[in-house]
């Protein structure tokens, strides 16, 4: 029957993506037959509730086919297969993978950010394929990744997949997820508590899996750069793995020193590019099914073909659809769509550079000539700086096109972005004057 059970795997693998075959039916082991049951051994219960969901009807087909029909099978749990190595002295709680979904250090990772739930089409096949590779280790001469793209376009669900696939197949390897952000705050609250030999020996020392987003947030932090880097001399010499993630290029972030540009610029970089409507209608398609929602073919057509920003807006829209179809008790129909897609959907034909530097050089009462030129008055350099921002956010133009358009370097239009950036999380009143600005711009009222 063991011979069975290698051709039963054989049959499914050839139906089913290499992906989800090796993090799914390639742990499932043959253990015996008893009374026309194939028993079947497992890692673990969440390994075990997975397969009997997502593939025991194909599993129940291939067994017949091969052994019989009067064959059946069931998985049993087989504990305590793997022996780990103390570490030092701490002792090691195995977690079950994706069921508390919490890496060692850092933020929580969302469970449904997994390779299973990631929609792969051609604008990220490279950045999908490149970050598999990666996790899997297949191929270890290339243990960095720097993930490229705008912002919703699904570079974070992709570096988190990344941990929970290790964390799956690895349960002891110490991933740590963060911003790059997170890492400069506790390294300025390490040498505020005089703790900094406690920070370095943490990340240098017990870190098998960095993964570490928005990286061109360190733009100018002369200090964490420094640390980041010796940082990540250490991982690379022994062969740790490092995931990045970006909006921007590492050549692209000003005022980052040479090292560390060195650094970043000699990872894989995987761009991830806009959906095409193909693979918008998947996305939806995907969503809808993940989350138990019923939604008729033309309304995912229709938010496909309106909702052309990113993947949050698909979600945002898809949300939005059956929230309201729920709340109000209507169907989900084209008029329904239309109703929700009206709030969410972004001008952007209408949204040009220029069309943003006349709102903003009317809100704050300048010219735009005054705008563009080379002063450095402070009511003239916060708006440029705001429009720079609303040019990225509402514009395809490159980085370069929006600084030429306000006569500056792309470094300069990056440092004003990340600027407002900063303010606004800091909940400075340029967050209401952006909101009031955003507000117009979407509403076509400019």
């Amino acid at each position: 029957m063991e011979s069975i059970w290698k051709e039963v795997k054989a049959a499914i693998k050839l139906r089913i993506p290499g992906h989800r075959f090796n993090m799914w039916i390639e742990p499932l082991e043959y253990k015996e037959c008893n009374n026309a049951h194939i028993v079947l051994a497992c890692p673990n219960c969440y390994i075990k509730k997975r397969v009997q969901d997502n593939y025991g009807k194909l599993l129940m087909s291939e067994i017949q086919r091969l052994a019989g029909k009067g064959f059946n099978f069931f998985m049993e749990v087989t504990e305590g297969k793997v022996i780990l190595k103390k570490r030092t002295d701490e002792n090691i709680q195995l977690p079950l993978p994706n069921l508390y979904v919490r890496p060692h250090n850092g933020r929580l990772l969302r469970k449904d950010f997994t390779f299973d739930q990631f929609v792969v089409g051609g604008n990220n096949d490279f950045a999908y394929s490149a970050s598999l590779s990666l996790a899997s280790r297949k191929h270890s001469q290339q243990n960095s990744l720097y993930l490229l793209s705008r912002t919703g376009m699904g570079k974070s669900h992709l570096s988190q997949a990344i941990g929970h696939h290790i964390l799956s197949e690895h349960p002891a390897d110490r991933v740590y997820y963060m911003t790059a952000e997170d890492f400069s705050n506790e390294m300025v609250d390490a040498f505020r508590h005089d703790t900094i030999n406690n920070f370095k020996g943490k990340y240098r020392n017990n870190c098998d899996v960095l993964l570490l987003e928005d990286v061109h947030y360190l733009s100018g932090k002369e200090r964490t750069q420094i640390e980041l880097t010796m940082t990540l001399d250490s991982l690379f010499e022994v062969g740790k793995k490092i995931i990045f993630s970006s909006c921007y290029l590492p050549a692209d972030i000003p005022k980052l020193n040479d090292k560390l540009r060195s650094c970043l610029s000699s990872s894989l970089i995987s761009n991830i590019d806009p959906p095409n409507f193909r693979t918008r209608v998947r996305i939806l398609q995907k969503k809808a099914m993940h989350n138990g929602y019923k939604v008729p073919d033309d309304v995912i057509y229709y938010l496909a073909s309106e909702l052309t920003d990113d993947v949050r807006q698909l979600e945002s829209g898809l949300v939005g659809v059956t929230a309201k179809s729920s709340l109000l008790g209507i169907p989900i129909d084209l008029a329904l769509a239309e109703s929700v897609v009206k709030n969410i959907a972004c001008r952007r034909k209408q949204i040009t550079i220029d069309a943003i530097k006349k709102l903003v050089s009317k809100y704050y009462n300048i010219t735009i000539e005054e705008m563009v030129s080379s002063t450095r008055k402070q009511a003239i350099t916060r708006p440029r700086q705001i429009a720079i921002y609303l040019a990225r956010m509402y514009t395809d133009s490159p980085l370069q096109t929006i600084g030429k358009s306000f006569n500056r370097y792309h470094a300069t239009a990056l440092h004003s972005i990340n600027t407002v950036e900063q303010t606004i999380k800091e909940g400075s009143p340029v967050q209401k004057q952006v909101e009031f600005l955003r507000q117009k711009l979407e509403s076509g009222k400019f």
